[in-house]
């Protein structure tokens, strides 16, 4: 009866860290700007291609673009709003930027030119306080160029 109760306690916990893990590693992928990748002037507005995916907990975007004609900030509303490029949160500049998605919440993204993040190159993304692996369905992730 001991070894039954000792099983079944092993078995809950193995099963509990199981769905854990599960709900850690089914991360996305997402390709701001599909092929195109982070330009000036997309097919389509940043903003309307993040409001068709679905966002999660430790998902990435990753931002393609030539190096040095470019760069990426993440940057506070006030900053998103005004295209002010001064005092970033965070400046990405290797032309292949990955950004982690580690907490729910909207995120602003912009141009490090400014001129160009006045002319539209600018993204919010808004990450749902779901995980990955949770009942919820998910968006499909985008592919690579």
């Amino acid at each position: 009866m001991i070894k039954m109760k000792s099983y079944h306690r092993f078995l809950s916990l193995f099963l509990v860290l199981c769905s854990c893990f599960l709900s850690f590693s089914h991360a996305f992928d997402f390709y701001v700007g599909g092929k195109q990748g982070w330009v000036l002037h997309p097919s389509e507005d940043y903003n309307q291609w993040a409001g068709r995916n679905r966002f999660l907990i430790n998902d990435n975007i990753i931002f393609k673009y030539k190096k040095g004609s470019d760069l990426v900030l993440l940057v506070n509303k006030d900053d998103y709003d005004s295209c002010k490029t001064k005092n970033p949160i965070q400046k990405m500049d290797n032309g292949n930027s990955v950004f982690k998605l580690d907490r729910s919440g909207p995120f602003y993204f912009i141009s490090g030119k400014e001129d160009q993040c006045k002319q539209g190159q600018k993204l919010i993304v808004v990450v749902l306080h779901l995980k990955r692996g949770g009942s919820a369905p998910a968006a499909s992730p985008k592919l690579p160029p």
